[in-house]
């Protein structure tokens, strides 16, 4: 009887959780430890209706027809050893992903990879309703590209895009997205860590990880706190099987918004310079420095006429941090850069000689001194193929090259020409030809027009100059 009463007193305490849900304008969002019995659904009731499906049709993708009847020779190091000429094949993929809208009027954001090559493009709303939409803006290296909506008339509600800096490892988050193309979902979690980077993570980004579940077709979607704002755009995963395994990435929201202010003012991201080439500081470097930790950028040359040095910095220097938030590699320091608004000055922390220091650097755009003048190479070389342009602080900026500053940059590689053969990359800077240096795209067409094999040449890369003959 006792144990009865006391199921009894149990179950009247439970029977408020298991009555029918009140009207949803009853419900609050969480805002304390014990209200996290509460519902997330006035959060997503906000954001809902600023997410929104993408479907890009008419992509076109190579794929290498296989061997069926002689495996092996799939393999790249026996086809070496035949002729069996190029297998590969044009087939038109469709994709989906996801995409959160920033302006009223159907200004779009989500990820370069989701539109990218795409033939036509589908946007359906959370009310199913479905419109076309064109690109506006594309950006590779942030993987963020910016959509346009043909409304006829209509208006959107868009997004509030919060401070992705004011986030804190541990804070909650929800995603919304379409993952696996079943419709919008939204799942939670927290912020499991801030300014990622690295080789698991898509392109040279800056990005809040979250254990959130995302799983493709996620990719574009709305990272949200509770307060209803967007802090991030959903955009990678990690995973070995292509599912969620509690590991996903989204870029900040405070990148998001300089995407869709430079595309209002009717232009791409550019990404101010400093006229630099410098390294990360690592746990050797910063015992030699002085430095109680690792991290930071070594400064190891520095433009006369660059800002950095104009404001007083120099070979040697090592970059702390920019307007009070750390810069521990390349990827913190480009992220803080393209934040700066052009035309004022940024505080620099910098460590010099032991000491540390503050620098007051100009914020200024890129110049495109000397002109690009890109070109194809053609013709009976190693180099055909190959698309080239004069480097410039603008050139160095808008690929993110770290290395010299003066000569001629590989920008891109056809497929199947004898420059991917012979393994040349985009981001190779050529630095001789037959023992010749080339001083612009121009002088690079005119020794190969003159050369003949066996070819010496050698780049530039990744810190190393390499140099190989061609025979």
């Amino acid at each position: 009887m006792r144990r009865l009463t006391r199921f009894l007193w149990l179950l009247a305490a439970m029977l408020p959780a298991f009555q029918p849900a009140a009207a949803h304008e009853t419900r609050i969002a969480p805002d304390s430890a014990g209200q996290l019995q509460l519902s997330f659904a006035p959060v997503v009731r906000g954001v809902r209706p600023a997410v929104v499906n993408i479907f890009a049709s008419g992509r076109q993708v190579e794929r290498r027809q296989p061997f069926s009847g002689f495996p092996f020779l799939n393999d790249p190091f026996f086809r070496r050893f035949f002729d069996l000429g190029d297998r590969r094949r044009q087939r038109a993929q469709n994709s989906l992903g996801s995409g959160v809208v920033v302006g009223a009027d159907g200004l779009i954001v989500t990820n370069h990879h989701v539109i990218e090559n795409a033939g036509a493009i589908k946007v359906v709303l959370a009310d199913r309703r479905e419109f076309p939409a064109r690109v506006v803006a594309s950006d590779e290296r942030s993987d963020l590209a910016l959509l346009r909506a043909a409304l006829d008339g209509e208006t959107l509600r868009p997004a509030v895009l919060g401070d992705s800096d004011d986030l804190e490892v541990g804070d909650l988050v929800l995603a919304i997205g379409n993952p696996f193309g079943v419709g919008q979902t939204v799942t939670s979690g927290i912020v499991s860590a801030l300014a990622r980077t690295g080789p698991a993570v898509r392109g040279p980004g800056y990005f809040i990880q979250t254990d959130a579940a995302i799983n493709p077709g996620n990719s574009g979607g709305a990272l949200v706190n509770l307060a209803g704002e967007v802090i991030g755009v959903n955009t990678a995963i990690f995973s070995r099987s292509g599912g969620s395994h509690g590991v996903g990435f989204a870029i900040p929201s405070n990148l998001v918004r300089v995407m869709v202010d430079s595309a209002r003012r009717g232009g791409r991201v550019v990404r101010p310079w400093l006229g630099i080439e410098s390294q990360p500081v690592t746990t050797d470097l910063a015992e030699a420095l002085g430095l109680p930790r690792p991290g930071g950028l070594l400064v190891n040359a520095a433009r006369a006429d660059g800002p950095f040095a104009r404001a007083g910095g120099a070979q040697g220097d090592v970059i702390l941090s920019i307007e009070g938030h750390p810069v521990l590699d390349r990827a913190a320091l480009r992220f803080r850069m393209t934040m700066l608004p052009a035309g004022g000055a940024a505080a620099f922390g910098i460590l010099r000689r032991g000491r540390e220091t503050v620098l007051s650097v100009p914020v200024e755009l890129p110049p495109e001194t000397p002109p690009r003048d890109r070109r194809r190479l053609t013709g009976p070389h190693p180099l055909a193929g190959a698309g080239i342009v004069n480097l410039s602080p603008a050139v160095i900026e808008e690929f993110g090259f770290n290395g010299p500053d003066a000569g001629v940059l590989i920008v891109d590689i056809e497929r199947g020409s004898p420059a991917a053969r012979h393994g040349f990359r985009p981001g190779d800077l050529l630095r001789s030809i037959d023992r010749q240096e080339p001083d612009d795209t121009a002088d690079v067409e005119a020794i190969l027009r003159t050369g003949e094999r066996p070819w010496r040449i050698s780049i530039w890369r990744g810190g190393r100059s390499l140099t190989t003959i061609f025979r």
